[in-house]
């Protein structure tokens, strides 16, 4: 259960920014013994994967900052963010019998050392879901600001993810308290940009009293009936 939870938490942190929580996880194996991950997961823990980790995310945390480059970077991120969430959800879950995520079949595959497919397919879904918010949310906020709304709205993100993958591998039962509220605060966000989103060009709002009703025949040019 708890190992599940750590899987889930790593997961949806990859959705918001691919390597923090990757990092998180590589550190945390090879300098303490919070995370012992699997014979399959062993590289991530590798001091290369680690620098090379360091590298793209030194590049995330600028090009997400920019308006317009996180944009570009958000389209290119759709495919690493989903396969971030897929490698740290199984990395973080080894303990868990994959019996209880995809069925007796993923569970044997498990146990004779292979991937945890059922685990990677959960994690991969996951964070897909928090980056197709993340996507949706970020240009409407841009618009709305003018581009002022990208360092702030990426730091916040940045703090969320980094938060979730420390506590998804220290605390693994908060992971239950903060996932909902970063879908609800993906949610209103996206709901609260579409509510301010401008009208259309010569679209006048429904309630607008200067909008005439329909004429009627024999009215005045004010909607008053002739004589």
């Amino acid at each position: 259960m708890l190992a599940t939870l750590t899987g889930l938490g790593l997961s949806a942190s990859a959705g918001l920014n691919a390597y923090i929580p990757l990092l998180t996880v590589g550190l945390m194996a090879r300098y303490t013994d919070a995370v012992p991950l699997g014979q399959a997961w062993q590289w991530i823990e590798h001091p290369a994967t680690l620098a090379v980790l360091g590298v793209l995310l030194a590049v995330e945390l600028i090009a997400d900052k920019v308006p317009a480059l996180d944009h570009l970077n958000d389209t290119l991120q759709t495919f690493v963010r989903p396969t971030s969430g897929g490698i740290t959800f199984a990395a973080g879950s080894t303990a868990v019998p994959l019996g209880e995520i995809a069925g007796e079949a993923s569970a044997g595959a498990e146990g004779s050392g292979g991937p945890a497919w059922g685990a990677l397919l959960a994690g991969c879904l996951v964070a897909l879901a928090l980056h197709a918010v993340k996507t949706l949310a970020r240009p409407m906020a841009n618009t709305a600001t003018l581009g002022c709304a990208a360092p702030v709205l990426s730091a916040v993100e940045d703090a969320v993810s980094f938060a979730t993958s420390l506590l998804a591998v220290v605390v693994p039962l908060l992971v239950l308290v903060i996932l909902p509220l970063v879908v609800l605060g993906g949610f209103l966000l996206l709901r609260r940009r579409r509510a301010r989103a401008p009208r259309p060009t010569g679209v006048p709002a429904p309630e607008d009293p200067e909008v005439p009703g329909p004429w009627l025949p024999g009215a005045g040019p004010r909607g008053e009936r002739g004589d």
